[in-house]
């Protein structure tokens, strides 16, 4: 093959040069707030305030992490999110599961409308859904606790937790069912057998979501837990701030507390989530 028709061969677009510096520029801009964040976090008081900025700390200390973990509530709010999100998150994996499963196969009047109204919840603004939520928390007497964050954080994951996994379902053979039921498996032998093994890369970006999204939701854990006993992190941060005064060494150090479990959750399971994400958005 001549030079010619091998650069006619070439696909356009971009040099790899081009490529690799447009890379590394987005991994710092998006690496930046999290670095900015950690060196806070080991800076005096007067070293926030200093201008112009100060990268490195003249003398680092890990007195802002003293506080937050043994001088404030910081540790049983990070219980308390714990909890709630692994609570919340394994509810609605559960019922998404079973929801997913009949609309991708199973034929029914009127599915396509239901499949579509339930994002309907999903739309909803928040200030629209919070004063109908608490009035019910209210009447069950779930107020201030688990129960209440956990079912409200179940609402707002679920439709798109059920919407992601029918996508995926349908992608899924039907034959690879239809033999299964020949050789007299049950629909609920084929879906925990062969449905859910198949759908690994889809429940994992369904889980990853929900647990993230509830991990950092503030205004319902704001309005619906108001007792130390049951708040969250979010809220635990909204504590260094006061009237006079905003401690951001302290706020700093427990975002870092906050933020390491999420970054671990997505590194473990960084490629079964994307594939997952990618196939939920994608097959249908």
């Amino acid at each position: 093959m001549t030079a010619a028709a091998s650069s006619r061969l070439r696909r356009p677009g971009l040099g790899t040069p081009v490529i690799i510096v447009g890379a590394l520029l987005l991994v710092a801009v998006c690496l930046f707030p999290f670095v900015w964040m950690g060196l806070s976090s080991i800076k005096q008081l007067n070293e926030l305030y200093t201008i112009p900025p100060r990268w490195w700390p003249d003398n680092p200390t890990l007195a802002n992490y003293y506080k937050v973990l043994f001088q404030s509530r910081i540790p049983r709010y990070f219980l308390n999110s714990v909890i709630i999100s692994v609570g919340s998150t394994g509810l609605a994996l559960i019922l998404a599961i079973f929801a997913a499963n009949g609309f991708a196969r199973f034929r029914f009047r009127g599915r396509s409308f239901w499949q579509a109204f339930i994002l309907v919840g999903q739309l909803l603004p928040t200030a629209a859904i919070i004063v109908p939520l608490f009035i019910t928390l209210k009447v069950l007497g779930l107020v201030n606790t688990y129960w209440g964050l956990i079912l409200v954080y179940m609402i707002i994951t679920l439709p798109l937790s059920v919407w992601m996994l029918t996508s995926y379902f349908k992608a899924i053979p039907i034959e690879l069912e239809e033999a299964a039921i020949i050789d007299g498996a049950s629909r609920v032998g084929i879906l925990f057998r062969i449905t859910l093994p198949l759908s690994m890369p889809g429940i994992v970006a369904v889980l990853v979501y929900a647990f993230i999204t509830t991990w950092n939701e503030f205004i319902f854990a704001l309005c619906f837990a108001t007792d130390s006993t049951v708040k969250t992190l979010p809220i635990g941060l909204a504590e260094f701030s006061t009237e006079f005064n905003t401690d951001w060494g302290a706020i700093m150090a427990a975002s870092m507390v906050m933020t390491i479990p999420i970054a671990l959750l997505f590194l473990v399971f960084q490629k079964l989530f994307v594939g997952g994400l990618t196939a939920g958005a994608t097959k249908g």
